[in-house]
């Protein structure tokens, strides 16, 4: 962990998981397995291009996942 991608990276793919396990715990899940699967392989890439001089195109990867997030996963923010 020795960049700012990095930390970015693993505190988004920590969050992920954390929503997995939760919606994973309910009886009736919302979504499934695969949908978890293109915002963290969009967190590996970004944090490869971050650390690889991209910096511009690893933000604009990792807006687009935080978009998927709350659009295909249907994240909603607390008091909504």
């Amino acid at each position: 962990m020795e960049t700012v991608w990095d930390w970015l990276t693993v505190f988004g793919f920590a969050g992920l998981v954390t929503l997995l396990l939760q919606r994973s715990a309910e009886q009736e899940p919302r979504d499934q397995l695969w949908q978890y699967a293109p915002p963290s392989i969009g967190f590996a890439v970004a944090n490869y291009l971050g650390n690889h001089g991209q910096g511009l195109w690893a933000g604009v990867l990792l807006v687009a996942v935080v978009i998927y997030i709350f659009k295909v996963l249907k994240v909603t923010l607390p008091g909504r």
